[in-house]
């Protein structure tokens, strides 16, 4: 099974709408939804994952499960059973994230050094959405260090949650090279639920070392798939995506970001993506360099139109 991760601000529904259109991809998550001390509307839920509009997937078929984050047990718990009205097939939780501005306010990673509340969360939220949503978590090895990795993970397992993402790196590692796959297979060994591999997989050989020092079988994938669109598709035995196919992509993600995306940040977007397809692409770093000073979506898409 292959996860297609969220990356605030780039991976979110546009991004999964195209990416997921190549192949390969099982589920995907979406970004964090912030619970703090109310009751969201739905609006809320469906402005951030509007493929629950869609019977929570996109328009390829594939399942989105919206993430929420926060530390407040009962207001998360309210906010599940809100969300479930809308019928996901899953719901994810936050105990990942690294960003200070989360961190300091009592969510995402920080809350790996009090597995007891996480254990709270989880089981407030299991009880209050339908036994016919599946509730998971995504966490790090930890927060300054992996002291409570397991504590952390036996904690959501005896919770209720039905399965686990382990990004292998803790807070304090951020997103440095390298991930620590190998330190995912204690997890594996430890709790008795499908435990998925996440950090530092760019490409196939990446995937297959992952899973060889992490004991998974399950991946998700973030700024591998954003870089190469079909990596997921290679993992499941599919054949490359040449530059010829990328370009359509690039045309189609430049469509929905004019109609969604507010004008100032539109040029933003495609340029962040061609950032990370240079990655994986010769032919990228061209178009990169070609649109790089390029500040208007009519600009961008007279460029594209001409390669």
């Amino acid at each position: 099974m292959i996860l297609l991760a969220p990356m605030e601000g780039l991976l979110d529904c546009l991004l999964r709408e195209v990416l997921t259109s190549v192949g390969g991809v099982d589920r995907c998550v979406s970004e964090f939804i912030r619970i703090t001390d109310q009751l969201m509307p739905k609006r809320v839920f469906t402005r951030i994952v509007p493929e629950l509009l869609n019977g929570g997937r996109t328009r390829a078929g594939v399942p989105v499960h919206p993430q929420l984050l926060g530390s407040d047990v009962q207001c998360m718990a309210e906010n599940a059973a809100r969300l479930a009205e809308l019928q996901p097939e899953g719901i994810d939780l936050n105990f990942g994230c690294p960003a200070k501005c989360v961190n300091r306010h009592r969510g995402g990673a920080v809350l790996l050094d009090e597995p007891e509340l996480i254990h709270a969360i989880v089981a407030a939220v299991r009880r209050a959405v339908p036994a016919s949503v599946m509730v998971s978590a995504k966490m790090r090895l930890g927060y300054m260090d992996d002291s409570r990795t397991l504590d952390c993970a036996r904690a959501i397992h005896a919770a209720g949650a039905s399965e686990i993402v382990v990004h292998a790196r803790t807070k304090a590692d951020g997103y440095k090279p390298p991930a620590y796959w190998e330190r995912i297979a204690a997890v594996v060994d430890a709790v008795p639920l499908p435990i998925i591999a996440n950090g530092e997989i760019w490409t196939a050989e990446h995937a297959a070392l992952a899973r060889k020092r992490s004991g998974c079988e399950h991946l998700m994938l973030g700024r591998g798939m954003v870089a190469n669109p079909a990596l997921a598709r290679q993992l499941a035995g599919g054949p490359a995506l040449p530059w010829a196919e990328v370009l359509p992509l690039l045309a189609g993600y430049l469509d929905l970001v004019r109609a969604q995306v507010a004008p100032k940040h539109q040029a933003g977007r495609i340029k962040q993506w061609l950032h990370y397809l240079r990655r994986h692409y010769a032919e990228a770093q061209t178009l990169y360099d070609g649109v790089r000073t390029l500040h208007s979506a009519d600009a961008l898409t007279a460029h594209l139109q001409s390669t």
